[in-house]
């Protein structure tokens, strides 16, 4: 393994990481995974075009649920990702 460096600046660490293949520095069977229960996703916002009728519905059923339509969507959406990526 290669020695890890000492950065002067957090500019300089992304700089050298930027270039550098991490398995050459870090051990990665010995890494552990780590939750990190408060770090928030990095959302971008998007423009979505809808049949109105889609739309209405989904309204609906955020209704009958009592959550906002954009969320129903957010829901609908990591539930069928989940499905396809396990398939």
């Amino acid at each position: 393994m290669k020695k890890i460096p000492r950065f002067k600046s957090e500019t300089k660490e992304r700089e050298f990481w930027a270039r550098a293949d991490s398995y050459d520095h870090v051990d990665w069977s010995k890494a552990k995974r780590v939750v990190l229960p408060n770090l928030k996703p990095s959302l971008k916002t998007i423009s979505l075009r809808l049949p109105e009728i889609m739309l209405e519905e989904l309204k609906l059923l955020a209704n009958k649920r009592d959550v906002p339509y954009q969320s129903l969507i957010k829901i609908f959406l990591s539930e069928r990702l989940a499905k396809e990526i396990k398939a």
